[in-house]
């Protein structure tokens, strides 16, 4: 099965033909950087980085792209605030996406453009807008004029005379229409500016993505995306502009990923129904928050509730146990590694077969994670056949197989070093599995020695800090609970 994206812009889903593959361009609109992303920014980044990893894994070469949003008119008001200087703010909370974000493995993009460091490429695209008629000076302002682009509204399906009897638009004398929208704003008292053939200023929100994109991906880009909200206007104005000015579509796909809501109200910073990032991770352990943002197909809404944060840590927790107690009922048995059966390999091709249909199927992690779980109960099978039976090699190399499957698709929902927090290990966690290894080994000669009372007193202790013994013909072995 090819993979189909659903595609915001003609509303069905379509095979995936990017222009130049195997390299595949994709922008992702990134922080306004006044404040820590809350939990349903963080369902963008994390489907984002998932879309990004399963391509590579496809065997594209991806070239990712996600701005920070460095001026704006949040991070002017906040820091009049906070009495900081706004690009000390800014920079601050740049940094904290990046700590945020690592902890979630949300992998960087390859370019993190500021709006600040763009200034000159705006400038050109206004200019270029108003020399093209499509942009007009009002002291110092510089407007957008919505009805001399024709396809306005094509994006979002929205209607020029509709769009203007339902507006929430501020009076502004000097603009020639409600609907239009500024490209460059004149410099107010006390407001960062920069030089511009209007006078000081600053650049609007929206011209400033359209820059970026095309500074780092070129006019026309394979892969948008946002949230839904930023549909209307952003992600519409952002078409406007740089069509506009190059004749091309922006984007070839949009994808927009569906609100994170709170007791079904969509959770947003403007109404105060949400939490910071770093408040939920200190709550709940990062892998639990990725593989709930995972939980649904992207494009749907997502209800967020304590409850469903430990329903994602109790999923995380049994796919962790089936995996290290199968890894080490491997170091323990005595059987070699044969050739898996032919039943082995076909179960193992079947489920990776299965995944891939998912993911295929517009990144339905929803699915995905199904099939992640039915090699799980596969897995837990199999380990607990070849701890009855620790010489059949045959059996041994189905269940590494099953091993290394589940952990290769994890790793593509980047889930596998969140939950098994590989890499390498340091001394201390090295000293503390060797001294447990030590324990179950003198509770084992304990009970050769029929010494039982001290073999359940070492048990019972174990348990008491979070090691769970499991006992089984060919051994015991140790889980952290």
């Amino acid at each position: 099965m090819s993979l189909k994206i659903y595609n915001t812009a003609t509303r069905r889903k379509e095979d995936f033909a990017p222009q130049n593959p195997p390299v595949v361009t994709m922008y992702n609109c990134g922080p306004t950087v006044y404040d820590y992303f809350h939990v349903g920014n963080a369902r963008n980044f994390v489907v984002v980085d998932v879309i990004r990893r399963f391509l590579e894994y496809a065997g594209y070469r991806v070239k990712f792209v996600q701005n920070f949003t460095d001026i704006d008119d949040k991070i002017i008001r906040r820091a009049a605030e906070t009495g900081e200087p706004w690009n000390e703010l800014a920079e601050r909370f740049i940094e904290a996406y990046f700590e945020n974000a690592d902890a979630l493995g949300i992998r960087r993009a390859d370019v993190h453009p500021r709006a600040t460091e763009h200034i000159p490429h705006m400038l050109a695209l206004v200019e270029k807008l108003v020399a093209h008629g499509l942009a007009y000076v009002r002291r110092g302002d510089v407007y957008f004029r919505v009805r001399a682009f024709r396809d306005y509204g094509s994006l979002s399906g929205r209607n020029l005379d509709d769009l203007k009897e339902g507006a929430r638009v501020e009076v502004d004398e000097d603009k020639e229409d409600p609907l239009d929208f500024a490209l460059w704003k004149a410099a107010k008292p006390g407001e960062p500016s920069w030089p511009s053939p209007w006078g000081p200023g600053r650049p609007g929100w929206h011209i400033e993505c359209s820059a970026m994109s095309m500074e780092h991906l070129g006019e026309t880009l394979d892969i948008h995306s946002g949230g839904a909200d930023l549909i209307f206007p952003h992600h519409e104005n952002e078409c406007a502009q740089s069509c506009g000015v190059s004749g091309k579509p922006l984007a070839r796909y949009w994808l927009h990923n569906g609100f994170l809501t709170i007791n079904e109200s969509k959770m947003s910073k403007s109404l105060g129904n949400f939490f910071t990032i770093n408040e939920v991770l200190a709550k709940f352990p990062a892998a639990a928050v990725r593989y709930f943002l995972l939980s649904a197909h992207y494009r749907h809404p997502l209800d967020y509730s304590d409850a469903a944060l430990e329903e994602a840590q109790a999923a995380i927790g049994r796919i962790r146990e089936a995996v290290l107690t199968a890894e080490k009922i491997l170091r323990l048995v005595d059987a070699g590694l044969a050739p898996p059966t032919a039943h082995g390999v076909e179960s193992v091709a079947q489920f990776e077969a299965a995944f891939l249909e998912a993911m295929n199927d517009d990144f339905n992690t929803q699915r995905a994670a199904g099939v992640i779980f039915e090699a799980v109960s596969a897995l837990n099978e199999k380990r607990i056949a070849l701890a009855q039976n620790g010489k059949d090699t045959g059996l041994a190399a189905e269940v590494l197989g099953l091993v290394n499957l589940i952990r290769r698709l994890l790793s593509i929902l980047g889930l596998e070093e969140l939950i098994f927090e590989s890499g390498e290990a340091s001394e201390d966690a090295l000293l503390c599995d060797n001294l447990l290894d030590l324990l179950v080994r003198t509770r084992g000669r304990a009970r050769d020695l029929k010494q039982f009372a001290l073999a359940d007193f070492i048990r019972d202790e174990l348990a008491q800090m979070g090691i769970r013994l499991q006992d089984h013909p060919s051994g015991t072995i140790w889980i952290r609970d």
